[in-house]
């Protein structure tokens, strides 16, 4: 293919001047992703994986010396094709003397598209007298001989059509030849304003009628595609996909919904919205890896992002502050999947003298209402997404104890999970279920997780599941108790997991100033010796929270989920990254880099 077909190829527009307002911008990237998440299969399979890590795996066929060479060739073809279309666009600006940014002075009469469209819904209310300007992005240019042009513009995620007809613009009367030229310049993904009355065409459709030729507020000099639909496009170029694809818009929209429902809810329960400290020495809350940083100010300091803000609220619950909340974010130097990213957004409330059972129907509730809510939403405003395909019980959502159901399906029973021993006593246990490649590398509790993960979590599809009761070593931070039924030292904990995915975790904290020592010791215990001890668990006891247990806090239950995974469950998003508005950090990373290639 020589460089004109490749252009012609990548640039049809160019080479069709009955379509000159019609733009499309491809960028040639083939690039799928493969989730290294838990697999569901087996668990001898997993643990003979060379790595836990979460990754994203770039699967593309590798390529020839001369392939590669041609891939350049096309980039280079069609960053230059881009500049073409942009310099001719701003030579074309200049010549008809719009290529201008100018600020808005007084508009009085300045109604949103979203209101335009609700004042004059019913068909008595128009036509109308009544003049008031509009602004937005052209979508659509459509012209009509001469004398009549019709456009499309966008404003407050709603459209409405614009008509400007030569004979209806006021004083001074433009002639024919001057009325094209005028209009001339206005493509698709120009901002405009324009001042006209309602009125409705032939066919029943709210137009406003144009009494003044529209003024450019500001130019569109790259072409806006009608669409995109390469995944790696969408991503790196955010701005344009929010233009083009109605989807990527309302999932946005929806996450927003879904952060004021959650904090609606809160507030109504009297809950006090807070906000903790996301720099400080000391990574603490949760068994991550943390983002390490310096502050001019303290050079000495090595500081930490924080991976949970779990401790921070729990010394303002001390601090008499009953009922806390804060939705904010939060940072784990780990890998990225579809369900995983670095930089994630965290909620996490906090109640004195609340248990296990309150904070499972305090969950219930609010998903249900998240729920509902979305159902409304998707029905009316957010018209490109589907109703969640979830079913939700109305009450006594089903639970299953941790170590109970796991001796039950696996026909085994454990050891004394809190022996020194209880690791290598269970795989002997388990026998040939379990490949011995990466037992030295692992924990008492990760090796749990992994068999609760193969048993227990892939039941959550058939209906949301809570699994309470985790073994004491799972969760240092949890009161923990003797289990009635296997005489194991259990937490007060529940997580709650839909459709395979974990969605919330709660227990009741452990304020015990003695035991939480005792503990957080333990936990350095059971990492000694552990590759994962320098990365995603604790270096050392955290003794200011322990101080301030010793001011004492209440019986407290603590709550926390990530608002991401929530989006996707409701917007039904199948990748993280597309509930975020710059996509997962390995996007974020790549868009500078992404105009340079251009």
């Amino acid at each position: 293919m020589d460089s004109r077909e490749c252009l012609k190829f990548l640039r049809p527009y160019l080479f069709q001047s009955s379509s000159r307002r019609t733009a499309v911008y491809t960028r040639f990237f083939s690039i799928s992703y493969r989730d290294n998440i838990r697999a569901r299969h087996s668990l001898c399979h997993k643990l003979q994986n060379s790595s836990y890590s979460r990754n994203i795996h770039i699967s593309a066929p590798k390529r020839s010396a001369s392939d590669k060479s041609d891939v350049h060739k096309s980039q280079a073809v069609a960053s230059s094709s881009r500049q073409i279309t942009i310099d001719n666009r701003v030579q074309k600006l200049k010549d008809h003397n719009a290529l201008h940014y100018p600020r808005l002075g007084p508009r009085p009469d300045r109604i949103s598209i979203p209101n335009f469209r609700e004042r004059y819904r019913d068909v008595a209310t128009t036509p109308t007298s009544e003049e008031v300007v509009l602004e937005g992005r052209i979508m659509s240019v459509r012209r009509s001989g001469s004398k009549l042009v019709f456009l499309t513009i966008m404003g407050g995620y709603q459209q409405v059509q614009i008509m400007i007809s030569l004979s209806q613009l006021s004083e001074p009367r433009l002639e024919p030849q001057q009325f094209k030229e005028a209009l001339h310049p206005f493509l698709r993904g120009d901002i405009v304003s324009i001042k006209g009355a309602a009125m409705r065409t032939d066919a029943g459709e709210l137009t406003l009628r144009a009494t003044e030729l529209p003024t450019l507020l500001s130019p569109g000099l790259a072409p806006l595609p009608e669409k995109l639909i390469n995944q790696e496009t969408m991503v790196l170029n955010r701005h344009v996909d929010l233009l083009v694809n109605r989807r990527t818009a309302d999932t946005f929209r929806l996450r927003s919904h879904i952060i004021r429902c959650m904090r609606d809810f809160f507030h109504e329960k009297d809950f006090l919205e807070v906000q903790t400290p996301v720099l400080a020495d000391y990574a603490s809350g949760a068994a991550a890896r943390p983002f390490l940083t310096s502050s001019t100010e303290l050079p000495q300091k090595e500081l930490s992002l924080r991976i949970a803000p779990e401790l921070w609220l729990k010394r303002l619950v001390v601090g008499g502050n009953d009922r806390v909340f804060e939705i904010g974010p939060s940072f784990r130097n780990e890998g990225i999947d579809t369900t995983h990213n670095p930089e994630f957004t965290m909620c996490e409330f906090y109640s004195a003298y609340s248990n296990l059972a309150d904070l499972i129907l305090i969950t219930e509730d609010l998903i249900t209402c998240l729920f509902k809510h979305t159902e409304s939403l998707v029905q009316g405003e957010l018209v490109s997404l589907e109703k969640p395909r979830i079913s939700l019980p109305k009450r006594n959502w089903k639970q299953v104890e941790f170590i109970p159901t796991l001796e039950q399906v696996l026909g085994i029973q454990f050891p004394d999970l809190s022996g020194p021993d209880a690791l290598p006593k269970l795989i002997e246990q388990l026998g040939d279920r379990v490949s011995s490649t990466r037992v030295s590398e692992l924990t008492l509790a990760k090796f749990l997780d992994e068999l609760a993960s193969e048993y227990l979590e892939p039941s959550s599809h058939e209906q949301p599941l809570f699994i309470v009761h985790h073994p004491a070593c799972m969760s240092p931070l949890s009161k923990s108790f003797t289990c009635p039924k296997t005489g194991q030292l259990v937490s007060a904990r529940a997580e709650l997991f839909i459709e395979g995915r974990e969605i919330a975790n709660m227990y009741e904290e452990e304020n015990d100033p003695f035991e939480q020592r005792r503990k957080f010791e333990l936990q350095l215990e059971s990492c000694n010796g552990k590759s994962v001890a320098e990365d995603e668990g604790p270096s050392e006891v955290d003794e200011s929270y322990v101080q301030a247990l010793e001011h004492g806090l209440p019986p407290t239950g603590g709550w926390g989920c990530g608002v991401d995974r929530l989006v996707m469950l409701f917007s039904g998003a199948q990748r993280i990254s597309d509930t975020l508005s710059f996509g997962n950090l390995r996007n974020v990373v790549s868009i500078r880099q992404a105009a340079k290639d251009d």
